[in-house]
């Protein structure tokens, strides 16, 4: 699957692993920069403490409920969490690709925490083949 024609989907299924091996697929916002994906997520998540844990992941274009087109590529990768610092990097890719949608979820969220962003980045780099 080319980086680009993913880039061009809305959503992501990403796929983590829990300790018995099965796999937790998740739909997220993402960005493509540099041949990786980026998302974000809350820090006390799921997701984040799988990957903690295992980094393997597996990514799919997918709808806003997370249903994957039968017949879609998937692709295996390994995913990293990033610090705060890289965060800033992150929310900047994001609100590019989706604008207004990120602001209007991320404004009224940081009011209700008062200002404090207990996010997470993620950075996904795919297996090539």
């Amino acid at each position: 699957m080319d980086l680009q024609e993913l880039d061009r989907a809305k959503y992501i299924s990403l796929t983590t692993f829990r300790k018995d091996g099965t796999g937790v697929a998740t739909p997220v916002w993402f960005a493509a920069e540099g041949g990786e994906l980026y998302v974000w997520t809350r820090s006390d998540s799921w997701k984040v403490k799988r990957l903690r844990r295992d980094g393997r992941v597996v990514v799919a274009a997918c709808d806003v409920r997370g249903r994957v087109e039968e017949g879609a590529e998937t692709v295996e990768g390994t995913a990293r969490l990033l610090g705060d610092a890289d965060l800033k990097k992150v929310r900047k890719l994001l609100s590019r690709k989706y604008t207004w949608q990120f602001w209007v979820v991320d404004v009224p969220a940081a009011v209700v925490r008062r200002g404090k962003r207990p996010h997470t980045g993620i950075a996904v780099t795919l297996r090539t083949r």
